[in-house]
């Protein structure tokens, strides 16, 4: 299980370092078109890798498709209220939503329920949104073409693997953070 999530985090990394390859290294500017296809596509991606674990690829792709464009489409209604900081709420709460793709979405296997599908999403949530924190100064000083990539592939790797370790690993083997509550079925499943 440990091979997954190492596997997804640095798999997604390295698409979300050619995403800040093709925003800087191309010198787009930021318009609204391209910040939704980059949503789009980066969570199709997301979603691909989640649903490919259950055997339900395109399910998957289509539904992190969705939550990208959604995420991206929450960005820029935000942003101009909340400013650029609105980026942090957005990647934290699509964890929530990647949470219901991985666990109730795509599943074949025992399905999760509500209360260890929201749990599971807190706690990708939490994780990647530190993990996001901490690696958002990879931007600065802004000079694309003095870029260390391979930083960023492992920055992002780092920012990917507690959503990752939340939404891959099973209940018992998760030493840090006890989600056996949220494996019990019952009303809430």
């Amino acid at each position: 299980m440990i091979g997954r999530v190492i596997i997804g985090a640095a798999l997604i990394a390295a698409v979300s370092t050619l995403g800040d390859f093709v925003w800087a290294g191309l010198h787009l500017e930021h318009r609204k078109a391209y910040g939704l296809a980059h949503g789009g596509l980066l969570f199709l991606c997301i979603g691909a890798y989640l649903g490919a674990i259950e055997g339900q690829t395109g399910k998957g792709a289509l539904s992190g498709a969705l939550i990208g464009v959604a995420a991206a489409g929450m960005f820029y209604l935000l942003a101009p209220f909340a400013g650029y900081s609105i980026m942090f709420v957005v990647w934290a709460f699509i964890w929530l939503a990647l949470a219901v793709l991985a666990g109730r979405s795509v599943r074949t296997s025992r399905r999760w329920s509500w209360r260890e599908t929201i749990g599971r999403g807190a706690v990708a949530m939490i994780g990647s949104g530190l993990g996001f924190y901490a690696i958002s100064g990879i931007w600065r000083p802004f000079d694309p073409q003095g870029w260390d990539y391979a930083t960023h592939w492992v920055s992002w790797t780092i920012a990917y693997l507690p959503a990752f370790l939340a939404l891959l690993f099973q209940p018992q083997l998760f030493p840090l953070v006890d989600l056996t509550p949220f494996s019990r079925t019952g009303r809430n499943a």
